[in-house]
Parts: C-alpha cells; structure tokens; sequence
C-alpha cells in the first residue's frame, strides 16, 4: 500500500495548523471588539499600540519556534530521536533567560516603545497599563513559541491545535470578564493574556515531559551544550532574529505613521490590520505545514519530495489567498462593524478597506516561501531578503505618503510584502542542490 499522496499530506498537516493559527488573530478580533465597544477611540488605540510592543518584542524572538521546528523536523527526517529531545532543551533554556531579560528591562522596553510608536497621551497611558501588565509573562510565551515549534517539526499538529485553542479560549473569556465584567479596559485585556500564556506553557510542558527525560543515558549536559550543535543554533537563531527585527520594525513604523494622522485613524488601520493578521495566519497553515514537509526532505536528503511539497504547497496557497480576498471585498464592512462600533473608525477603515482585500494574492508568496526557507534553515537569505524588502518598503513610504496620505501607507505596506516574495524567489532555486 502507498502512503497518502502530496496534496493530502499537505492537507493532513495544514488543517490543524490553520485553525490553531486563526484562533490567534480571533482572539485579537475578541480583544478589539471588546476594548472597541468603550466609549473612547484612546482605549482601542492604546490596545493597538500595547500589542504593536508586544509583536516588536516577542516577534523579534520567533526564532524560537521557527528554528525550532526546522531543525526538528531535519531531526525527524533524519531518525534522530535523541537529537529531536536535545532540542526542545535547548530551545526552552534559551527561551527561559530571553524572557526573564525582558521582564528585568520591562520599563526600558516600555519607554522605547512609547517613544517609537508615538500617540496621544490618552493612547499611551492606555497602552502603558497593557504592557506593563503583560509582560510579566514574557518567559511563558517564549516558551509557547518554542513548545509551538517543536510540535510542528514533529508533524504533531493536532496537539498544537489543542493547546493554541486552550490558550486563546482562555484569553478570549478572560477579556470579556476583566474589560467588561469588572471594567478594567486595557489592563484587562493584558491581564488576560497574560494569565493564558502561563496556563497555555504549563500545558505545553506536561505534553512534552515524556520526551525531557533521559534515555537510555543520552540525555547528558554535555550533549545539550554541545559546541556545534550550539554554534548552528545560534547562527540559524540570529538571522532569523534579524529578519524578524527587520519585518516587526516596518509595521512598527507603520503603526507610527499612522498615529500621526490622528486617533481615529490609528484604530482604523488597527481594525484593518486584523483584516492582514487573519489572512496571514490562515497561509501560516499551508507555510508552516510547508516547513515540517521541507525539513524533512532536507533530513532525509529527499531532492524528489523536497519540490514535489513546494509545487504542491504554491498551488494550494495561490487557491487560499485568492479566498481571502474575495470574502474581504464582499464581507469587509461587515467584519469592520464587529470589530469597533464607533461611527468614525468605521466610515475610515472602510475607506482604505480595498487595500486590506487585495492584499492576500500580493502577500502570499512571501508567506509560502518564508516558510520553504525556515524548513530548510537556510536563514541567510531570509535575513537579506528581509532587508531588501524593507528598503523598498521606506522608499515607497517615502513617495506615497506625502501625496496620498493614509492611502499611500497602505500602498507601501503592500510593496513590502511583494518584495519579500521577489526577493526570496530568486534564492529558491540553491535549496535543492546538496540533496541526493
């Protein structure tokens, strides 16, 4: 008998991971709703602001699920067992001491944030009380990342599922409770990220525990210091933290570009925003799958299935962003309604909405093919690529702004996205070579 062929596989893995990813960008639908039905726009806004902190900060350290899961799932491909269990450790320990860092500097971040991101000074008390709030559970959602990525690059989507819908369950009724409930506004909303993240590593932990223990006396310290092993974890972790750096700062500076036009057009492109957050979780499914499905190719020197799972992942991703598209124009003021019931972020999230519709089909290629690369852990092109893309993201903001204004914003925002694409497609064609 065969095993199931490329679409299915694809399939197989995919599905669990796109609806763990969409109940993230829904837990923030939750978020927006909840803290947008207030009576003042700043709440919104500073919501918008506290989480764009967050994503600058925890993003910058999505290595460790992205390098997590290529290098696990290479460790799958190749039968490693024993490497397989080294780095989940691994990773875990890093995550540990990367978030107590930035608990210890959490005023710092705060500031620096608060400078970049600008707003009214309605808007940054709001987002002060969330950071401030959140960030004590820094090292539990680093840890989520990399619990996140290890199950990926096992192919075990369906835990990750489970444990994303536990987490975001938890916030999602938590938010309701703490903003609604007992009126706490952003604070609210922070506290109850917090409290799942905790309860979403604790989970984690207790899936994974079988694998943390020794075997067959293996599982030595040394093994988990290992100098190469370290020095290709770091390596492959700061390219990644780079490239991420690079991406995290464009929308970053998006986001300042946009509270300079005013609060009322910083909560619309904020609702905006969750229209490309739902959309790019949604691809994430078909890139991450991508990742487990390349990585182990890799590991198993399989030059065959490695362009077989990128053809098979190219279509099937071309098909979903053009779904997308097609629900944000025929459903896009509908989804703005839900998120904010305050009449003038409406009427201005809908003007610049076609912008949020057509931006799947201009994104998805950069989606799919960060995640070609990440299963591969050929991070240098990645890094580059990002910057490049960046580049042309601040020259386009450059020329459009000024004439177009808020318009011209989002027009930047979509060049970087093609960007990302262009740039990584020339690089595709040296994956393949060093595989039998």
């Amino acid at each position: 008998m065969t095993g199931p062929g490329p679409h299915s596989r694809l399939w197989r893995l995919s599905i669990p991971i796109i609806l763990s990813n969409l109940t993230v960008p829904l837990l923030g639908a939750v978020d927006t709703a909840v803290v947008g039905h207030l009576p003042a726009a700043y709440y919104m806004g500073g919501v918008a602001l506290g989480a764009q902190t967050f994503n600058f900060v925890f993003w910058g350290f999505g290595f460790l699920r992205m390098g997590t899961s290529g290098f696990t799932a290479q460790a799958v491909g190749a039968g490693d067992e024993s490497e397989i269990r080294l780095i989940l450790t691994r990773a875990l320990i890093v995550a540990a001491g990367l978030g107590i860092a930035i608990v210890l500097l959490r005023h710092q971040v705060l500031w620096a944030a608060l400078q970049f991101l600008g707003g009214s000074a309605e808007v940054q008390q709001a987002a002060s009380d969330y950071v401030l709030i959140r960030i004590w559970a820094a090292p539990a959602a680093l840890g989520n990342y990399v619990v996140l990525g290890w199950l990926l690059g096992r192919q075990r989507t369906g835990v990750a599922l489970a444990l994303q819908v536990l987490i975001n369950g938890i916030n999602a009724a938590l938010a309701v409770l703490f903003v609604q409930g007992f009126g706490w506004n952003a604070a609210g909303a922070a506290g109850a990220t917090a409290i799942a993240d905790v309860v979403g590593l604790v989970a984690g932990l207790a899936v994974g525990w079988r694998f943390l223990r020794p075997s067959e006396g293996r599982y030595r310290l040394a093994l988990i210091f290992d100098g190469p092993a370290m020095r290709r974890l770091i390596a492959v972790n700061r390219d990644i933290f780079l490239r991420t750096l690079c991406l995290v700062f464009a929308f970053a500076f998006f986001a300042r570009q946009g509270a300079e036009m005013g609060d009322t057009v910083l909560a619309a492109n904020a609702v905006l925003l969750y229209f490309q957050t739902l959309m790019a979780f949604g691809l994430d499914g078909l890139a991450h799958a991508t990742e487990a499905l390349v990585g182990t190719s890799i590991g198993a020197r399989d030059r065959t299935g490695f362009w077989i799972s990128v053809r098979v992942s190219l279509l099937w991703s071309f098909v979903m962003a053009s779904f997308f598209s097609l629900a944000y124009f025929l459903a896009g003021d509908l989804l703005i309604a839900a998120l904010s019931g305050i009449p003038d972020v409406r009427s201005t999230a809908a003007l610049y909405l076609p912008w949020a519709a057509i931006s799947p089909v201009i994104s998805v290629w950069s989606y799919l093919l960060d995640g070609i690369f990440i299963g591969a852990t050929r991070t240098r092109e990645l890094r580059n690529s990002m910057v490049l893309a960046v580049m042309a993201f601040l020259a386009a903001l450059f020329l459009l702004r000024g004439p177009f204004g808020n318009h011209g914003l989002w027009m930047a925002l979509l060049v970087l996205m093609a960007a990302r694409g262009i740039f990584l497609a020339a690089f595709l064609p040296r994956l393949s070579r060093g595989l039998a």
